[in-house]
């Protein structure tokens, strides 16, 4: 259980921290208004950092189904417990979103951008192809959990893969990267739970000028990710080092 709730404690501080930047970058009357892509990007480096560093010697720090999946798959993690992970990360994901919502209640409510009220919340493509789409959200987390197998040190041994408190910054730096090279095109999601459950709350919460939770599109970063993740694993495991 104690595990469970540090999955759900890591992702709430994730998606607060997270979608933070974005509401403080593409909301108006914030102080970090039209902060840009770069500080997008630096900001959810450092959420990821955080949150991180506070679920890593206690649950390992999944905070992401892909990545529960990924080691389940590469028989890193019990698929006993990959249930319970994945359940955690998306109330995670919702409660952190919330946060985000009542922080920036009073410029939710001067914002008429539906788009920009969206991102502040879930991903959506800067140019819709479903299947472009699908590949981009593949490619990006087949990177990201490939490189977290040899960040946690990984091996073909038997003991489970898990991120330690140490790892919490070369993680980071890879999210960075990942968002500086690949994410212009589908916003990076790379984690189910991260799309999943802010994209939830925002169909359910009474923001002002919403508009809609384009779940035409809600699948791909949900599926996409677990693809790419699995893949990740088999090539892991096919190296054998």
């Amino acid at each position: 259980m104690t595990s469970y709730l540090f999955e759900f404690i890591g992702t709430s501080l994730l998606i607060l921290l997270g979608n933070g930047i974005v509401a403080n970058a593409n909301l108006k009357n914030t102080f970090g208004n039209s902060a840009g892509w770069v500080g997008i990007t630096i900001g959810w480096a450092m959420a990821v950092f955080v949150g991180v560093f506070v679920a890593a010697d206690v649950s390992g720090a999944h905070l992401n189904p892909a990545v529960t999946i990924a080691l389940a798959t590469a028989g890193k993690f019990a698929w006993s417990l990959t249930p319970g992970y994945i359940i955690a990360q998306i109330l995670g994901a919702m409660t952190g979103t919330t946060l985000v919502w009542l922080s920036y209640k009073k410029q939710y409510e001067t914002s008429e951008d539906q788009g920009a009220i969206l991102s502040t919340f879930a991903t959506t493509p800067a140019i819709k192809n479903t299947i472009w789409n699908f590949l981009s959200e593949f490619i990006a987390t087949f990177a990201f959990i490939l490189a977290i197998f040899y960040i946690a040190g990984g091996s073909l041994g038997e003991e489970n893969i898990k991120l330690g408190s140490l790892d919490a910054l070369p993680v980071a730096l890879l999210v960075l990267a990942i968002g500086m090279s690949l994410g212009g095109t589908t916003g990076y999601a790379i984690n189910p739970a991260r799309d999943l459950g802010p994209r939830i709350m925002h169909a359910i919460l009474p923001i002002t000028n919403k508009g809609k939770s384009a779940w035409w599109y809600a699948w791909v970063p949900v599926v996409a990710p677990i693809c790419g993740g699995m893949l990740a694993a088999i090539v892991f495991m096919a190296i054998g080092i």
